[in-house]
């Protein structure tokens, strides 16, 4: 613990670390605190990307957490940029919600349900059969197929629900391509956090509560990598990753709390 605590930046996933849905977790307000009044650098760095900046910054202010909007990076962010490097004005048939809507359109990227050059797939309230089979027919028909982030379940207030990779494996399945991932664990996603943050991978640390991505994306990173087993991942099942973190807490509260 004290290794983490000198520190100089943290990089830290939201569900299951900072709230579960609509409800902050104990001890995150305390370990903001401390961020601040000990001058540490850090990155809320989700790969949900339901959200732009600004809302993620409202939400957290209504759970009563002050925070800038330049602290937060979504995998709609990294996947707008990823699709704008690749093919400048391309578009897509999107099956998201207005986070991943909004940042494809800030770079240009233009919506299209009839020969994209892209299907890209978020999270989506509005996912169904007919959503699902127009992306086969559309992958079918040449469109490459992208995933915004690589989470198979998040956690809410009421349990677990599916994310994006269970919801464009049907789409996979049918199809016979495999989506490319653009969120964590993606060094893409990992190299843009590292230089936002502003601190060499060697004096930063990732929190998060998946080890398939949080933590899998930290050890390829170069960072010091700590579980909280406040989201989708039990002691039991990080047990049986050939890879571990070098730290398991019980929420991120436990760090203000061991800096006394």
């Amino acid at each position: 613990m004290k290794q983490l605590l000198q520190k100089q930046g943290f990089i830290c996933d939201m569900d299951g670390v900072i709230y579960h849905g609509n409800k902050i977790l104990p001890g995150v307000a305390e370990f903001l605190d401390w961020m601040k009044q000990n001058d540490k650098s850090y990155l809320f760095l989700t790969n949900s990307g339901q959200y732009t900046p600004r809302e993620l910054q409202q939400k957290l202010a209504r759970m009563g957490l002050e925070v800038d909007e330049s602290h937060f990076y979504t995998s709609a962010l990294a996947t707008a940029h990823f699709l704008n490097s690749q093919a400048p004005g391309c578009s897509a048939y999107v099956l998201g919600e207005h986070g991943i809507l909004n940042a494809l359109y800030d770079v240009g990227v233009t919506y299209n349900d009839v020969n994209p050059d892209y299907v890209v797939v978020g999270e989506a309230s509005g996912y169904n059969l007919e959503t699902i089979t127009k992306a086969i027919r559309l992958v079918n028909g040449g469109a490459r197929l992208i995933g915004t982030n690589y989470d198979l379940t998040g956690p809410t207030e009421f349990g677990i629900a599916p994310a994006c990779r269970a919801l464009l494996a049907p789409i996979e399945l049918a199809t016979g391509k495999q989506a490319y991932y653009v969120g964590k664990p993606n060094p893409l996603m990992m190299r843009t956090g590292l230089k936002l943050l502003g601190v060499h991978s060697e004096n930063a640390a990732i929190i998060g509560d998946r080890m398939d991505t949080d933590i899998i994306a930290g050890i390829e990173s170069g960072l010091d990598t700590v579980l909280v087993l406040s989201g989708v991942t039990s002691r039991e099942e990080c047990r049986r990753f050939p890879y571990q973190p070098r730290l398991i807490l019980n929420g991120v509260g436990d760090i203000p709390a061991a800096a006394g």
